[in-house]
């Protein structure tokens, strides 16, 4: 096979805060402070500083972690020995909110429920933690990440749970400032949220189906130009509408669509 270089930078984040735990007795969560250290990416036998969550028939040991920041991405656990060497059953929620991290999945089969699905990409689902190593997983939208432990009777040594930011490794050439903080929070939170949207190619959002809308890349390509300037994810995305839509058919199934397709061309490079 053909090797091709990921144009997506990678970066870990360890967690800001804990927002909460099962267990503040230190009997089935202890020493979770240990989460919020730096961690160089190596694991030792040696199982000081760890964290531990222990669950029992009566207790099921849970920690809520907050990154302090939106991004696109997923988790890294980093494991210690403990004294079975079979996988231990975690399970994973992803939320850009409290409320969606401590939340159930939904089915939707049943219209109209309050809570994020495992539509696009898994928010919610059961992972295997193995002996004294490290596992990957996820490629979400998130800022907080409640894990916890199914098994009953076993404990899971974490020395770090840190997150993986994917993200276009590119500098902020525009700029916006008035007398209004919050106006300027509102500008930053934009451009921010389409620095997020700039993955492989450029996305309706990062929690959506992050597809190529072509209608929708048009106010992304107006905030692109003035933050960040010309940029070949642009480019990029466009030449894959018109190569996924051989004539007569229309890009993304709608006339207007095609329109906006040959406006963002315009504005793209008018630049």
């Amino acid at each position: 096979g053909k090797l091709v270089k990921d144009e997506i930078t990678r970066a870990y984040l360890t967690p800001a805060k804990i927002i909460w735990q099962s267990d503040i007795s230190d009997k089935q969560v202890k020493n979770s402070q240990v989460l919020l250290n730096l961690y160089d990416g190596q694991l030792t036998t040696s199982c000081e500083g760890m964290c531990v969550l222990k669950s029992d028939s009566d207790i099921q040991a849970s920690v809520l972690l907050d990154f302090g920041k939106e991004l696109y991405g997923g988790i890294e656990i980093a494991a210690g020995i403990r004294g079975d060497k079979n996988p231990v059953r975690v399970r994973i929620r992803f939320g850009e909110s409290v409320t969606e991290a401590m939340s159930d999945c939904i089915d939707n089969s049943n219209p109209g429920m309050g809570s994020a699905t495992n539509d696009h990409t898994l928010r919610d689902f059961t992972l295997e933690i193995p002996w004294l190593g490290t596992v990957e997983i996820g490629n979400s939208g998130f800022r907080f990440i409640r894990i916890d432990l199914l098994d009953n009777d076993v404990e899971l040594l974490i020395r770090s749970i840190r997150a993986i930011a994917r993200y276009r490794d590119i500098p902020y050439i525009g700029s916006f400032n008035s007398s209004s903080d919050r106006l300027n929070q509102i500008w930053e939170t934009g451009a921010y949220t389409v620095h997020l949207n700039m993955q492989e190619y450029l996305w309706d959002g990062i929690k959506r189906d992050r597809l190529v809308w072509l209608g929708d890349i048009h106010p992304e390509v107006m905030t692109i130009n003035n933050v960040f300037g010309n940029q070949e994810v642009v480019r990029k995305s466009l030449d894959f509408g018109r190569d996924t839509t051989p004539l007569p058919g229309w890009m993304n199934g709608m006339s207007s669509y095609s329109l906006w397709w040959i406006i963002t061309h315009r504005d793209f490079l008018s630049l």
